[in-house]
């Protein structure tokens, strides 16, 4: 098969989207597909580069204010339907599509190339949390153009699927997300490391994602007290300064990867995670792997993920008081603790990435068979829309 995947953001950024692309050329790689990922350049005169046997093709692209390492891609349609025209994939798959993607699924049509569309990040809800609530009404129309446009739109959760049908969005399925069970294993737990952030034996409360607005670590403050625990935090953002003076009883241990954070995450004794716009949220799927359960807010992605009084608490978005009761719950309570730890690490077993990604091939082939055999001289770059 020959795949495009057009990424809203790729490395060196790493976030959910990043590693859901990573994840998919690891498994398109190991079947011998042909790859193209088109993506915003990281830094002027980027050249182009091969990241698991896919060539990536990199636009101009601009940080985005307030979040420099984000960096949007300049241009309109032609652009990207010329790059389309030229590779001529069988599918293209838009990861997290806004403004990239909107550009992408209008090429694929006008050239009659089948699209996947993942929704993957809540967009528009982040208005309001960053202070441009007349910005969501616009924001939507965005998103419900491009997944109207798309031949299948993938969601990785039952809220973002009912979310997107109810307004009004068709051709929408499920595919969620893998986690790597090797990687993140209760085995990795590190009790030197525990006893270098907790000499007295504190209780670890872990949270790991981005430092940003939309992630609401600042709700964590409601924890602060709660007898014999220390709160870690990991990762990084443009919120981590106010964060480090909002919660001073924690450590910031800074962005983590690959051993040191599965080590990390093992060596939590509970995940917390207030973020109210995750239409999945992978750090919890790794959390449960690593054995450790989960308190987290009864939205969005969490909703499928946690069990309530099984494998860890779910409290009403922005009831923080209940967030604190949950905490003191687990932190009080060493056999119910490790009941929920177990009862985490069985219910993602089964969610493996080869799994998944064979379930997205599935849905490549099912949208090319949709589309049709695409029209004799319909792949040429006269006449796109800017």
């Amino acid at each position: 098969m020959r795949i495009a995947i057009v990424a809203e953001s790729f490395l060196p950024l790493m976030n959910g989207v990043t590693h859901s692309i990573l994840r998919v050329l690891d498994h398109l790689q190991e079947r011998g597909d042909d790859v193209l990922v088109i993506a915003p350049s990281a830094h002027d005169g980027e050249p182009a580069v091969q990241v698991k046997g896919a060539e990536v093709h990199r636009l101009p692209a601009v940080p985005l204010a307030g979040y420099t390492n984000v960096r949007v891609a300049l241009g309109g349609v032609y652009r990207v339907k010329r790059i389309l025209a030229e590779y001529a994939p069988d599918v293209v798959h838009l990861a997290s599509p806004f403004v990239l993607g909107w550009r992408a699924a209008q090429a694929a049509s006008q050239l009659g190339i089948p699209t996947v569309a993942v929704y993957q990040t809540e967009v528009p809800s982040y208005a309001a949390r960053y202070g441009v609530p007349f910005l969501e009404n616009w924001a939507w129309t965005r998103v419900e153009n491009i997944h109207l446009l798309a031949t299948r739109t993938l969601v990785p959760s039952t809220f973002a699927l009912n979310q997107l049908r109810g307004r009004g969005i068709p051709r929408v399925r499920m595919w969620r997300r893998g986690v790597d069970t090797a990687r993140f294993s209760p085995e990795k737990r590190d009790d030197g490391w525990r006893a270098s952030v907790a000499p007295n034996g504190e209780r670890i409360i872990g949270y790991v994602g981005r430092l940003a607005v939309e992630k609401q670590v600042e709700d964590l403050a409601a924890l602060a007290g709660i007898p014999n625990t220390r709160l870690v935090i990991v990762g990084d953002g443009p919120q981590r300064q106010a964060l480090e003076t909002a919660l001073p009883g924690a450590l910031f241990t800074g962005f983590m990867g690959g051993e040191e954070l599965a080590r990390t995450v093992a060596s939590f004794d509970l995940f917390v995670h207030p973020g109210e716009f995750e239409t999945f949220c992978q750090t919890i799927q790794e959390a449960m792997a690593s054995g450790v359960p989960v308190v987290a807010t009864g939205r969005g992605g969490p909703l499928d993920l946690v069990e309530n009084s099984r494998t860890g608490w779910l409290y009403k978005p922005g009831d923080l008081s209940a967030l604190r009761a949950r905490v003191q719950d687990l932190m009080g309570d060493d056999a119910k603790r490790r009941a929920f730890a177990s009862a985490a690490h069985a219910s993602v077993q089964d969610r493996t990435w080869p799994a998944l990604c064979s379930e997205l091939i599935h849905h490549y082939e099912e949208a090319i068979a949709a589309a049709g055999p695409v029209p004799a001289g319909s792949i040429n770059t006269k006449g796109a829309n800017l």
